[in-house]
């Protein structure tokens, strides 16, 4: 049992990396508010104070803000149904006793450890060209006229990319949830004649519960600040603009420093809000 001198002993070898995470976490956020109440646009070479809260209400009034928030829950809404939906599918289906098992586990798995950059500039050139791409070959085979994806269906196209960088991550929580169901309910339940279906819906579905909102609840956590998908593949355009790409106009491409960081503390609040609304289903679902 830990004596007060060895819980004081831990506390001060502690100390240092606490107060280092608080430092790294803490001065940028410091720095966002403090910039945000200025009018600083360093290109025009613009540095005024006491802007107040003006630089939220322009953000938050802008044409581009309302648009920017459906397309962000767009975007991680399409996301969370093809990734739950898809991890389902293929966490039922590997673990089923196949050949070369393991190397297509890890076949599965290995988008998970591509860089979104990368991903997108794969998906951008070798499937989604309308030239020389995949897709457009295929449309070709059966004689129908190539698309350009990446114009014609933006959002889709950013939704079908990120899902396959998420897959793997839902796959693999679903996929431990499933091996650590009973076998001899699922064997009592097909002896008693329920079909696979049946045995899916009543068994398999309600035990993966706390597993799926688990998954909901990381997965959005960081498909609230996706941008390196977009960046790479539609820049903003054809309606893809979502809140932390807006941010980044409003900073970089603008340079209007106080706009963009008041602009990124309203993105904080907003991703810390959904954060806790889930976190509530999540501690619901899980104490249930």
């Amino acid at each position: 049992m830990a004596t007060q001198h060895s819980r004081s002993a831990a506390r001060v070898m502690m100390a240092p990396a606490v107060f280092l995470l608080l430092v790294w976490m803490l001065v940028p956020l410091i720095l966002t508010l403090w910039f945000s109440t200025l009018d600083y646009r360093p290109m025009r070479g613009t540095f005024d104070c006491c802007e107040g809260l003006g630089n939220y209400t322009r953000f938050v009034t802008s044409s581009a803000f309302l648009s920017s928030v459906v397309t962000t829950l767009q975007l991680v809404g399409g996301v969370l149904l093809i990734t739950v939906i898809g991890g389902i599918l293929l966490a039922n289906l590997l673990d089923q006793p196949i050949w070369g098992q393991g190397v297509v586990r890890i076949l599965v798995i290995a988008p998970f450890f591509v860089m979104p950059t990368v991903s997108a500039l794969v998906w951008k050139n070798m499937f989604m060209n309308p030239v020389n791409g995949l897709f457009a070959h295929l449309f070709k085979a059966f004689g129908l006229q190539p698309i350009d994806w990446l114009s014609q269906a933006p959002l889709f196209s950013i939704i079908l990319i990120v899902s396959w960088q998420w897959l793997p991550f839902a796959t693999l929580i679903l996929l431990t949830a499933i091996q650590s169901l009973d076998s001899e309910q699922m064997e009592a339940a097909e002896m008693d004649g329920a079909g696979p279906l049946s045995r899916f819906y009543h068994m398999t579905l309600p035990h993966l519960a706390r597993s799926i909102t688990v998954v909901v609840l990381i997965q959005t956590i960081f498909l609230l600040s996706i941008f390196a998908e977009i960046y790479v593949t539609t820049g903003g355009a054809f309606g893809t603009r979502t809140l932390t790409y807006l941010v980044y106009q409003r900073v970089i491409e603008s340079q209007n420093v106080g706009l963009g960081s008041a602009g990124g503390i309203i993105a904080v609040i907003l991703a810390n809000i959904v954060a806790l609304v889930l976190m509530r289903v999540v501690g619901k679902n899980l104490d249930a």
